[in-house]
């Protein structure tokens, strides 16, 4: 019998008590503490609490962060890391994925958070391998992914004589992390292993273990600590109080607006039979994109600087904002307005104005109670404006998909992509021009899972981001957006791609440019300078590498071969030559 834990509030189902296998539990079934879907649980390992002889620190540690959830490690092999990499050898129940670039282990781990709600660890030798983490740890701490980073360190007695590959790990990752330390002696093992998830599920962020390579090697014996009774559960609300202000506050209101951050995923569902009840539009943030699914006709897509018309101009007239999960980025450029907002986070309550009713707690938790006492409210002239700006909106997009222009439109790229994409695709995309087209033209299923780097705004996320989705959803379509700038920035991993046969599909909007920064130094009144590329024909790159190629310059045939490359059965790169300029 087995325990699943949900990914949103810690709680543990247990088949023995429950007397029923999840597996046979409705597709509706949902967390009896937070209401979150079957789908946010996770399978908890059966942990043997009896000591092992002839194990060391390294083995226990990978045994103990196994059991509370981490299954993948991510990471380059090395000389301070051995003792480390041998454990994850010898531990089955552990997946370690060898990839060309740390930056990329440490993306991959920030992803999968992002993706599953789950925790995957990163691994880096001392000194260059730890410090290559850095911009994959710096994304999940911005975007508040749970993360295990792992590091070697020179054995102890080396520490501070300036050993070769030696540099101050401790201070370094602080900045970045919500749990920083140094595994010293043996006799903390556990409760440094324990304490580093713990801190990175509950905070929401990156727990650094550093372990020094003698430490690593030490004899140690010890049971494995079981997930269950050590953790709090996450599930809460706010008081009656608090919650009758925010009630009548939505009841007073004539034009209120539901503006979804990325901490509503998985609330979708929540969020439309609240608007619904109250006649409200649906605007997300971009990472929030596809909520309820872009056909949805409450959700009228993103605001801020990549937003819809009708996004734009439902928040410009509404007369109070229902923020949920949101960051207020400066991207997003949500105005000052009366707002009831909902964060699980308190200092993000109120960070950029005041509020009318800050509500801390879990989102599945305060969405039904609002529902369930707000008033009905059926304003047919407010809905069928909502209708009207969409409709507007969606036309608008659609006559920029011109299905003739060469060198080929990303609007009709991702016009195409859009009618091709399996209805449950995964899809990652990379920062640049073509993360702009996607969260401006691409219409997303409610279905469909997108991931990103959102708040650092990385470039290079697009492939290693699409590597962990492969990984956490080995049964679903996956493909990585991307463009050229920063697909050459880390497409050395194809090869690992290539290595564990993860069959993704890579789109390359190929400009021959830094495509946005181009339009940056336009709108700033710049000469355009440095940003061309010097690019090799990435399709024979993917070839070269075992993978299939495919380059597309004539829009003619880019539905045909879009369909050729989603039949593959291995990784494929689609090269497609697009243009830097928007509109003419």
């Amino acid at each position: 019998m087995s325990k699943y834990r949900c990914t949103v509030c810690n709680y543990v189902y247990d088949e023995e008590k429950s007397g029923q296998k999840f597996d046979n539990l409705p597709q509706s079934w949902i967390c009896p503490v937070c209401g979150a879907p079957k789908s946010a649980f996770m399978l908890l390992t059966e942990v043997e609490t009896e000591k092992k002889s002839g194990t060391t620190v390294s083995d226990v540690f990978v045994s103990q962060i196994e059991a509370w959830g981490v299954k993948h490690v991510f990471g380059i092999p090395g000389t301070s890391t051995l003792g480390v990499v041998d454990a994850i050898r010898k531990n089955e129940k552990v997946k370690y994925i060898q990839v060309r670039h740390e930056e990329v282990a440490a993306f991959m781990a920030s992803a999968h958070g992002k993706l599953t709600g789950g925790i995957a660890a990163c691994l880096g030798v001392s000194g260059p391998g730890a410090s290559n983490l850095s911009t994959g740890l710096h994304d999940a701490d911005l975007d508040r992914s749970p993360v295990i980073a792992l590091t070697g360190m020179v054995a102890r007695p080396l520490i501070g004589t300036g050993a070769p590959q030696e540099i101050d790990q401790y201070s370094f990752f602080r900045p970045v992390t919500v749990y920083d330390k140094v595994l010293m002696s043996e006799n903390e093992t556990l409760t440094l292993a324990t304490n580093a998830v713990k801190h990175a599920l509950v905070l929401r962020g990156v727990s650094h273990i550093g372990i020094p390579n003698d430490v690593q090697k030490l004899p140690y014996e010890a049971g494995v600590l079981s997930f269950e009774g050590r953790m709090p559960n996450m599930s809460f609300a706010q008081s009656d109080v608090i919650i009758a202000k925010a009630v009548k506050a939505i009841n007073d209101a004539e034009r209120p607006v539901i503006v979804a951050g990325f901490g509503s995923l998985g609330h979708g569902e929540k969020l439309l039979e609240l608007a619904k009840k109250i006649t409200a539009p649906i605007v997300s943030t971009f990472r929030a994109k596809g909520i309820t699914g872009d056909d949805e006709p409450l959700y009228v897509g993103c605001h801020g600087s990549i937003g819809s018309t009708a996004a734009s101009e439902l928040v410009k007239k509404s007369d109070l904002m229902i923020v949920v999960g949101s960051s207020f980025s400066g991207l997003t450029l949500l105005p000052e307005k009366r707002t009831v907002q909902i964060d699980i986070d308190p200092m993000m309550i109120a960070k950029k104005y005041p509020v009318v009713a800050g509500l801390v707690g879990n989102a599945s938790n305060l969405i039904p109670l609002l529902r369930q006492r707000v008033k009905e409210r059926g304003d047919e002239d407010y809905r069928d404006e909502i209708s009207k700006l969409k409709q507007e909106w969606l036309k608008m997009i659609e006559s920029e998909a011109d299905p003739k222009k060469k060198p080929i439109r990303p609007p009709y790229i991702m016009k195409v992509l859009n009618e091709k994409l399996a209805p449950d695709a995964v899809i990652s995309l990379d920062v640049g021009e073509n993360c702009w087209w996607f969260g401006r033209n691409f219409q997303m299923k409610k279905t469909q899972k997108m991931v990103m780097s959102g708040l650092l705004g990385s470039m290079g996320f697009g492939l290693p981001g699409a590597m962990a989705a492969s990984l956490a959803y080995p049964d679903r379509q996956v493909v990585a957006i991307v463009g050229d700038g920063g697909f050459s920035m880390v497409m050395a991993d194809f090869m690992t791609v290539m290595k564990y046969e993860m069959p993704i599909k890579v789109f390359v909007l190929n400009n021959g440019e830094l495509g946005m920064i181009m339009q940056e130094q336009k709108v700033e009144g710049y000469p355009n300078w440095q940003t061309e590329l010097y690019n090799c024909d990435f399709a024979k790159y993917a070839e070269s590498c075992g993978g299939a190629g495919f380059k597309v310059t004539d829009p003619k045939e880019l539905p045909g071969i879009v369909d050729e490359a989603l039949s593959e059965k291995k990784a494929v790169v689609v090269d497609i030559d697009t243009d830097p300029k928007r509109f003419d």
